[in-house]
């Protein structure tokens, strides 16, 4: 009942809060270990979300997980999805990218918990799609929202975001990020997504 009402309980990034205003925070996030598929959203047939279940077969959300030990390793929140002006899918806790170059490519992220403070602690994949990779400490401007993050949405978000960070003096230095909480059945007046854009 809980994820139906947006109740987050799950792990989530840990963050230090370096300015608040009316329309954004600046953050900045501790390195972290994350988990990542990166695939053509053509290849599994109009379900642009696809790279989640390569991600959740590897953690053993939905069964057996599908790493050396085999570990099951606790799921997170958020699910990121990392754009470079493509339009991307949405999902919950993952990072999406789109593909540098312009192909159509999607990178989708799920952040591993804390525990695994280096790469080489987390259990080696089986599916060799997903990579594990190291991410240090980095600031992003974050503005948080509620409802289901449609493309045009995000796209209002992203744009306003980075017009207000360039205002006040931030420097963009990277693609946007997408952040969803919350799995697909949750109501939508009850989600938490975030548009992140790193800064300096």
């Amino acid at each position: 009942m809980g994820m139906i009402l947006g109740k987050i309980s799950v792990e989530t990034p840990k963050f230090e809060v370096i300015k608040s205003t009316i329309d954004y925070e600046i953050r900045k996030y501790l390195p972290r270990v994350i988990a990542q598929v990166t695939y053509d959203p053509a290849q599994f047939k109009g379900n642009k979300d696809g790279g989640f279940m390569v991600l959740a077969n590897y953690i053993g959300a939905l069964g057996n997980p599908q790493n050396t030990k085999p570990e099951k390793i606790a799921m997170t929140a958020p699910v990121i999805t990392k754009s470079s002006g493509e339009k991307i899918a949405m999902t919950a806790p993952v990072v999406t990218k789109a593909g540098e170059g312009g192909e159509k490519m999607v990178t989708m992220q799920f952040v591993l918990p804390a525990k695994y403070a280096k790469a080489e602690e987390a259990p080696k994949p089986v599916d060799e799609r997903v990579v594990i990779v190291e991410e240090g400490e980095k600031n992003y401007g974050v503005v948080k929202f509620g409802g289901v993050a449609t493309e045009q949405v995000v796209e209002e978000k992203v744009d306003k975001l980075r017009k207000s960070l360039e205002k006040d003096g931030y420097k963009v230095i990277g693609d946007y990020l997408l952040a969803r909480y919350n799995p697909p059945w949750t109501l939508s007046a009850f989600r938490t997504n975030e548009v992140m854009i790193p800064v300096e």
